[in-house]
């Protein structure tokens, strides 16, 4: 008997609804992101609302790959929190050191799922620091967002990468956000199985 047959895996929707709760325990909203979505795609997308990148943001938090950033990002945060880092990860995490880069590595490497221009937006996010991004990194108090505002910047930029290559298939078809609600912003989600 296969090992791998033995153990319990974990069903997909748990691991979503996990994800979400963790980013809302941490105050990021699915709306904080989306607005960043909003304001890096709008200039380039006629007819786009927060819905549309509403849509995209959730999209992007059913990939295993984000989710599992996601929470072991945001765990290691909590830990760093509460003292319970071995030293000297624990001095490192906790004052988000210049040249520690594992954070900035474990959110890149969720963007790769969505092609090289979801790449070059983390790096502008990462830079500039829009919106719950720029909250996330500005130390206040007694809480570590070490991870969680490289992850934020991962998913927006996936978002917005997702937003952008609907527009060529949109502009394909001679239409524009303004043809589709934002349920069709993701259309695989009506193909049983699909991936997002």
């Amino acid at each position: 008997m296969d090992s791998n047959t033995t153990k319990s895996r974990v069903h997909s929707d748990t691991v979503y609804q996990a994800t979400k709760s963790a980013l809302e325990r941490r105050g990021v909203t699915l709306e904080d992101i989306a607005s960043i979505v909003y304001e890096m795609q709008v200039p380039y997308n006629d007819g786009l609302t927060m819905e549309h990148c509403e849509e995209s943001v959730k999209s992007v938090l059913k990939k295993r790959e984000m989710q599992h950033a996601i929470l072991v990002g945001i765990e290691l945060d909590e830990l760093a929190e509460k003292k319970k880092l071995s030293e000297p990860l624990q001095s490192i995490v906790e004052s988000d050191e210049g040249l520690f880069g594992v954070d900035e590595t474990i959110a890149l490497g969720s963007v790769f799922t969505y092609g090289s221009i979801a790449v070059t937006t983390f790096g502008h996010l990462d830079k500039n620091k829009i919106g719950i991004i720029s909250k996330l990194d500005t130390k206040a108090g007694e809480q570590v967002h070490t991870f969680l505002d490289d992850l934020a910047a991962s998913i927006a930029a996936s978002a917005a990468s997702r937003i952008a290559h609907r527009t060529r298939d949109l502009e394909e078809q001679n239409e524009t956000f303004h043809d589709i609600s934002p349920e069709e912003t993701a259309p695989e989600t009506n193909v049983e199985g699909a991936t997002t």
